[in-house]
């Protein structure tokens, strides 16, 4: 029989191992959070103005502001274009360096490494080889289109951003899908060969419908971070030339910080967070039915 005495001791334990985890997990998403869902609904144009209820006339505003609604379908075009090209390319690099090529190992590492890189650093280096290398070598080379200048040009800016979001996150999704292949159980593989399957029909029909877990994981992960981005679209062009590149994220943050109308931003913020948990959420209960025991 369970007594007072144990219930206590054992809600004891459970506060000593999990109480530091959920207070730093309010004091920096819960508390936040609720604190930005009561700016939304205030007229708060500046940390030292008074804070004036608005109820919900800032989510009428966002609804409203043709520049969020653009930003956005800017930041659906990046997600389609990134999570595509990331997960293809990450999914090819983990299977040709899980195939025995010789320094594997080191090529894993290689592939990795501009993941840890920090995506504002990595925009500036970026910025120096659009502008200066790149048409220094199409000079020298003759090749026009290196010549060209990407991130003065509203259409090739976009893709300058998308390339180096995928130099970026490709090498990360690499190593997910390395775990994956790795898991695929070999007597599956062999019972496959020994039937006569091809290394195409071993592929489609055995390691891909088997390697739908890491798939999920790294969908929701390339997503989440296209729908985010900030920091490269920042350091990069700085949502330019002429506002061609601002994805959804630096819209917000102009509008709160820059414009100073700290509700509407919040308001688009809380908007633009309904959707990607909505989008994500599909994502993840759709992929999960199409999961299979090995």
């Amino acid at each position: 029989m369970i007594t007072e005495k144990s219930r206590l001791k054992s809600l004891g334990h459970q506060l000593f191992f999990t109480g530091p985890t959920i207070l730093f997990f309010a004091l920096a998403v819960l508390i936040p959070f609720a604190y930005g869902l009561y700016l939304t609904l205030t007229d708060m144009t500046s940390p030292i103005n008074p804070i004036k209820f608005s109820g919900f006339g800032n989510y009428k505003t966002a609804f409203l502001d043709t520049a969020f609604w653009e930003s956005l379908w800017l930041t659906v075009e990046f997600v389609v274009a990134t999570v595509l090209i990331i997960n293809i390319l990450g999914f090819i690099l983990a299977f040709l360096v899980t195939s025995g090529v010789k320094m594997q190992n080191f090529f894993r590492t290689a592939l990795f490494t501009p993941n840890l890189i920090g995506g504002l650093i990595l925009g500036y280096i970026w910025q120096f080889i659009f502008v200066q290398t790149l048409p220094s070598i199409g000079d020298k080379l003759g090749i026009e289109w290196l010549r060209l200048g990407w991130l003065g040009d509203e259409h090739l800016a976009f893709w300058a951003i998308v390339i180096v979001t995928i130099w970026q996150s490709a090498g990360y999704m690499m190593i997910i899908f390395v775990a994956g292949l790795i898991n695929v159980p070999k007597d599956v593989m062999e019972a496959s060969t020994i039937d006569g399957a091809n290394a195409w029909q071993r592929l489609r029909n055995v390691t891909l419908p088997l390697m739908v877990p890491s798939f999920v994981v790294t969908v929701f992960l390339t997503l989440k971070n296209a729908f985010m981005v900030y920091d490269v679209n920042y350091s990069l062009t700085e949502g330019g030339p002429y506002g061609s590149t601002t994805m959804v994220s630096m819209h917000v943050v102009q509008k709160a910080f820059i414009e100073n109308i700290y509700g509407v931003g919040q308001a688009e913020a809380i908007v633009l967070f309904v959707i990607v948990a909505v989008i994500t959420g599909l994502q993840v209960y759709f992929s999960k039915k199409m999961e299979v025991a090995a």
